[in-house]
């Protein structure tokens, strides 16, 4: 059985053992506590921690490694504007596409708010911090935190560093390359445990979350997803047309990527397995995959922007607000560089969505509407933030020259697997 068969199984498995907990939760709940509370619970946090323990150091030696293999400080400055360029242009178009389809489906008229709505919206960034905090008063600091803009700054310039140092630069690579190579063997080793982690993960959201929240929102549920679905096959398949490459054999090697971070809401932990993915499945070259993936997982938000876009009319039609073509304009430039600012980690799109509501004189407290069934919305675009990040990958790696098609185009490329343990010494 593939890799891939064994996350779909696990998440289908998820989804049923969690909707039976919700759906007959008196009779089971002599056992919900321990099953749903407990063991799905303790088994799904070790798997995400394993995740994010996993992030920071293959971040940063991928990053180095990828950087040396480059050479040539011009082509990294030309790799880094292309990256940037086409992840802020598929937000932009992402955020347009869900206003459109917002104003088709007006998510939230006829809404009945029931009373007053209650939410303590935390401050956002201004963009000017978000640029100064991309540069590590202390790189080490950095790292605990977990802070991936400062350490992507960093390890560019460790990297660079290294590539101009000459000999000396040349031995320090060569441990980073041993380094990288026994940190993938470490999450190779974690991802295999993956389905398991999975399965937990869905159980236990399917069984707190429950059915029923989706009712009163079931517009606004559904726009979002049709947003989503849009920008999944319509942008991402125009870009990889655009590379000549096949938008069916893309996303058929994406599956399982998409369900692991279906399942963890978290681009940032979803990282290893999008690295392993794009390398060993769809032929990208670490040179440019080590740059583009941690940096995509950081600033690349589409579904979160469409999350944004269709919320912000989904509010102001609860609210009974009219919105002019100047606040059309202004969510789409406002979500757009706030998905710069938005971690990588469950819900924080939320935080986000306050700055566009407040952008536009929409109320803050108009999200308490909608955080209910907010989890499930998160765990949707993050399967579309992570494919945005591979799509945009692979274009570039097909215009630097650093995509290996055969690979890309053979239904048979698989995920590396850990190599088979064997003893240290052998009798002659």
């Amino acid at each position: 059985m593939t890799f891939t068969s064994k996350i779909l199984i696990a998440m289908g498995a998820g989804i049923v053992v969690g909707a039976i907990f919700s759906i007959f939760s008196e009779p089971l709940a002599p056992v919900s506590g321990f099953v749903v509370g407990g063991l799905f619970n303790v088994i799904g946090q070790i798997f995400i921690l394993l995740l994010q323990m996993m992030v920071v150091p293959l971040v940063l030696v991928s990053l180095v490694c990828g950087v040396t293999a480059l050479g040539d400080v011009r082509a990294l400055g030309r790799l880094g504007a292309k990256t940037l360029g086409l992840y802020l242009a598929t937000t932009a178009v992402a955020i347009v596409l869900a206003l459109t389809v917002a104003r088709a489906i007006n998510p939230g008229e006829g809404y009945e708010l029931a009373g007053e709505v209650a939410f303590q919206a935390q401050a956002a960034p201004p963009l000017s911090d978000v640029f100064v905090n991309m540069f590590p008063r202390n790189p080490i600091q950095a790292m605990a935190e977990g802070q991936m803009l400062q350490i992507i700054v960093f390890a560019l310039l460790l990297g660079f560093s290294m590539t101009v140092a000459g000999e000396a630069g040349r031995r320090v690579a060569g441990v980073f390359a041993d380094l990288n190579h026994v940190i993938m063997k470490m999450v190779l080793l974690v991802i295999r445990v993956a389905p398991l982690g999975v399965f937990a993960l869905i159980a236990r959201t399917f069984a707190t979350e429950g059915l029923e929240i989706f009712r009163p929102l079931a517009a606004y549920f559904f726009a979002v997803i049709a947003a989503l679905v849009l920008h999944l096959l319509l942008t991402y398949t125009a870009l990889l047309k655009i590379a000549g490459l096949s938008a069916r054999r893309f996303l058929g090697k994406m599956r399982a990527v998409m369900t692991f971070a279906f399942s963890t809401s978290s681009s940032s932990a979803t990282i290893p397995l999008t690295l392993n993915t794009v390398e060993q499945r769809l032929g990208v070259k670490n040179s440019v995959a080590a740059f583009t993936v941690p940096l995509g997982a950081t600033i690349n938000m589409d579904g979160t922007a469409i999350m944004q876009g269709v919320a912000t009319v989904f509010v102001a039609n609860a609210y009974n607000v009219p919105l002019e073509l100047a606040d059309y304009v202004t969510v789409i430039l406002t979500a757009t560089l706030a998905s710069i600012g938005t971690a990588a980690v469950p819900s924080a799109g939320l935080i986000m969505l306050a700055m566009v509501l407040q952008q536009v004189g929409l109320p803050v407290e108009g999200i308490g509407l909608i955080i209910g069934i907010d989890r499930l919305l998160d765990m949707l675009r993050t399967a579309v933030n992570v494919t945005g990040d591979s799509a945009v990958t692979c274009l570039i790696a097909r215009s630097e020259g650093a995509l290996d098609l055969e690979t890309f185009n053979d239904p048979g490329a698989v995920l590396d697997e850990p190599e088979t343990t064997r003893p240290i010494a052998e009798a002659p």
